[in-house]
């Protein structure tokens, strides 16, 4: 059993941090609102803090799940941020979805304080978290990665080392910019059936069986078609993600059409009230345009 503190209890980190107390753990936490911190006890146990400082006092390893840079640095870093709790030779793991920038700023002052620093975003949605299936991409160290991955699987299926600190927000840019190609596409192809006069659900269960199967299709197919949109990761999470990859791309020189396209399709979204809509909503753009 380790002694861990969890930072950051949203849809995500919520049950990512009932995952750990159910692998026997000892797990403390701390939340910006704190009815959040104190609900999170009552389901699970453990102890809820008025800072991360404090949550982060005495563990052994810290984990962090917050929404963007500033907030991962408001957390982090300060008289009340976690590094000013931790000993040295205890790891830092941070599961935010953020810049590989302010990752190695993070790796580096964790650093020369002696402890161990992975960026290591994730992917799977609420419903990963909460099925404790979720794939995580880690940037950093080799022994800190080996010796953090066996707690790392509590919530995980699929938990891989892809290089340097920074590495793992590089990769989760990747997978976003894939994400938001392959959505695009589904809602296309929806909003094409449905002008056609198809059966689109009908369509789908043919179309999945050959290369178009995507898990898109496979788990967004019907609720696209319905017009149900409350499935999870929203929209203004989707365009912030996005924004980091086309701000990466400008730095390293790759060229992004499609997804600084998409990007714009969501802004399109968001103007008709979708900002919380989840990311299949594309959809709902094509078929207000159709009317």
């Amino acid at each position: 059993m380790a002694k861990l503190a969890f930072i950051g209890l949203g849809v995500m980190g919520y049950p990512m941090a009932g995952h750990l107390v159910k692998s026997g753990h000892e797990v403390s936490v701390y939340n910006r609102t704190e009815s959040k911190a104190q609900d999170w006890v009552a389901e699970f146990g453990g102890k809820c803090h008025l800072t991360p400082k404090l949550a982060a006092q005495g563990q052994d390893m810290v984990f962090i799940c917050v929404g963007n840079d500033d907030d991962l640095r408001q957390v982090t870093l300060g008289d009340d941020g976690v590094l000013a709790g931790m000993n040295s030779g205890t790891i830092l793991v941070d599961h935010t979805t953020a810049s590989a920038d302010i990752a190695r700023e993070i790796g580096a002052i964790a650093a020369e304080a002696g402890i161990g620093f992975l960026d290591a975003p994730v992917s799977g949605g609420q419903a990963g978290a909460e099925n404790g299936v979720l794939t995580v991409m880690v940037g950093g160290d080799e022994t800190v990665f080996d010796q953090a991955v066996s707690v790392i699987n509590a919530y995980s299926r699929c938990v891989e080392r892809l290089g340097e600190v920074g590495a793992g927000q590089l990769t989760k840019m990747v997978n976003q910019i894939c994400i938001a190609g392959v959505v695009q596409g589904l809602a296309e192809g929806l909003h094409f059936a449905r002008s056609a006069g198809l059966d689109g659900e009908k369509v789908i269960e043919v179309i999945s069986k050959g290369a178009a199967q995507s898990w898109q299709m496979e788990n967004r197919y019907q609720t696209m078609w319905h017009g149900e949109y409350n499935l999870g990761f929203a929209v203004d999470w989707m365009r912030k993600d996005l924004n980091i990859a086309l701000n990466e791309a400008r730095k390293n020189g790759s060229h992004l059409p499609l997804t600084a396209l998409v990007d714009q399709f969501y802004s399109e979204v968001q103007a008709i009230g979708g900002n919380r809509w989840d990311t299949s909503s594309l959809l709902a753009k094509l078929e207000r345009n159709r009317k």
